[in-house]
């Protein structure tokens, strides 16, 4: 079984409060991309779960998340059989893509169908949810809104087709330490979430990018300034908007022309030649 696991970008990122547990309450509005990472899966008739990934750096058992979706659902339904997962990453890590994350609930979504445990939809987000807070979106994908710490899901109307550049400088970013940074009772400007709404039901992408914004920025840029340099070349090259996806460091630019997305993923690409830099389009549910 072949599958792809696609990356997110937050459209609109707000932090409400800090809960008493240690998370924070968040409202964000989610996107599903074209960038993605490749997972093959395949039955083994000798138990358990042989794992083998592309990249040296990243972890190849149980820390990580992939590994940990598989064995979630093979354990708990008495799966005896093996499975071999063969993970391609094309996705940075340490992006605020949802890499980790997007990966888990593509295998969750194939060992489910691989054998033919017949879990909904629903039934897979709440498992994926034990695993991390970004996994139920990724098995529902498309547009969503996200509220609690991310697995409180409303599906939204389909965000208008756009050219999106990311650029991920060479620079990694802990989400544990960005949020544990962050003061939610100091933030003095909230992202426009629910005006971000309307213009995804009137399908208004200026409407949307007018109002892209992420709280946790005022975090993460300060210690990075390359996130404003990118976000600037992002603006100078058309973008009608550019901010920093999660907790970072990965940027975003929503271009609705093509020809002059190109053109700045180009320009970025020789001045910044150790950033990983893709051009996609949003992926629809």
């Amino acid at each position: 079984m072949e599958l792809t696991a696609n990356a997110k970008i937050n459209l609109g990122l707000d932090v409400l409060r800090k809960r008493p547990d240690g998370y924070h309450d968040v409202r964000m509005v989610m996107q599903m991309t074209g960038m993605y990472d490749q997972i093959s899966l395949s039955p083994l008739k000798k138990p358990g779960i042989r794992f083998t990934v592309n990249l040296p750096y990243v972890p190849a058992n149980e820390n990580n998340l992939a590994y940990r979706a598989a064995k979630l659902l093979m354990d708990e339904f008495g799966v005896t059989d093996g499975l071999s997962i063969r993970l391609s990453k094309f996705i940075p890590v340490a992006a605020g893509l949802a890499g980790g994350s997007t990966d888990a609930a593509a295998v969750l979504k194939g060992v489910n169908k691989l054998f033919g445990l017949g879990l909904s939809e629903e039934e897979l987000m709440k498992r994926g949810k034990t695993i991390g807070a970004d996994v139920p979106y990724c098995i529902m994908g498309g547009t969503a809104l996200a509220e609690g710490i991310g697995e409180i899901l409303t599906p939204l109307p389909d965000m208008p087709m756009c050219s999106i550049l990311l650029a991920k400088p060479a620079i990694s970013v802990s989400t544990k330490e960005v949020y544990g940074a962050l003061r939610a009772d100091a933030i003095e400007k909230h992202p426009d979430i629910d005006g971000m709404l309307d213009a995804l039901r009137e399908g208004n992408l200026r409407g949307i990018t007018e109002r892209c914004s992420n709280v946790l920025e005022d975090v993460t840029a300060p210690q990075h300034p390359i996130i404003r340099a990118f976000e600037e070349e992002m603006k100078t090259g058309g973008a009608l908007a550019s901010i920093m996806s999660g907790s970072g460091p990965t940027v975003f630019g929503i271009f609705d022309n093509y020809d002059a997305a190109g053109a700045c993923r180009n320009e970025m690409r020789r001045k910044y030649p150790s950033a990983k830099i893709f051009l996609t389009s949003p992926v629809r549910r």
